[in-house]
């Protein structure tokens, strides 16, 4: 049965939190991205598709920080000297933090230091959505809208534009898993409310979107769409 992606916060019980599995280190230090090469772009576009099962075989860092990188990395400084990124954000406010979500607990992407930073010991991949294939993927992306950093703009549209840079974000991810040959599917059915209490967010943060990653089942491919 396939799932679309749904709105709202009105939800069943969300799944507990699962045992840590291996060791939760403070810091991840990524390797360099490549910043060159790959697949045509033209050629990633024909081969994005949501898939929704996951085999278990975990990301090397070197592929996960590839993807980071891609999703919402540093790529070049403007002429003022200011870091800016491979998605585009309102004002440059770059209100989008991404969040990973790993067998080994939960980390925050730190795109200047092109690193991940410990947030909790714990493995919260069940708890960032409902649909039935959500924890399968070792790796589970969250994106949370840091409100706080939109004073500039108004209230009222704060989270309207959240949404439309985590959707940059998102379709980065796509390209790249297509480009890579990695399994992905994109998820805006969440508890947020839960969930950002379980990832220890502030009352400013809201998670907005999230994201399944992984290598393909491939003994069910055909349940891509």
């Amino acid at each position: 049965m396939k799932h679309y992606f749904r709105l709202g916060t009105t939800t069943p019980n969300a799944t507990e939190a699962r045992p840590v599995h291996g060791e939760a280190a403070p810091r991840i230090a990524l390797p360099q991205p490549a910043l060159s090469g790959g697949m045509p772009i033209m050629d990633a576009f024909s081969k994005r598709r949501t898939t929704r099962r996951f085999a278990e075989t975990g990301l090397d860092d070197a592929t996960l920080g590839q993807m980071l990188w891609a999703a919402n990395g540093v790529n070049r400084k403007d002429p003022e000297g200011n870091d800016r990124r491979t998605a585009p954000s309102v004002l440059a406010l770059h209100e989008i933090h991404v969040y990973v979500a790993l067998a080994r607990g939960m980390y925050r992407y730190d795109p200047l230091q092109h690193c991940l930073d410990l947030v909790i010991a714990a493995d919260l991949r069940a708890l960032t959505g409902y649909q039935d294939f959500v924890g399968e993927a070792p790796v589970e992306l969250v994106y949370v809208a840091d409100l706080a950093r939109m004073q500039d703009i108004a209230p009222s549209q704060r989270e309207p534009f959240a949404y439309a840079s985590a959707g940059a974000i998102v379709q980065n991810v796509y390209l790249f898993c297509a480009a890579a040959g990695l399994a992905v599917a994109a998820r805006s059915w969440l508890n947020r409310s839960t969930l950002g209490a379980e990832m220890r967010l502030s009352r400013d943060s809201v998670p907005v979107l999230a994201q399944s990653v992984g290598h393909f089942d491939t003994t069910d491919l055909q349940n891509a769409g």
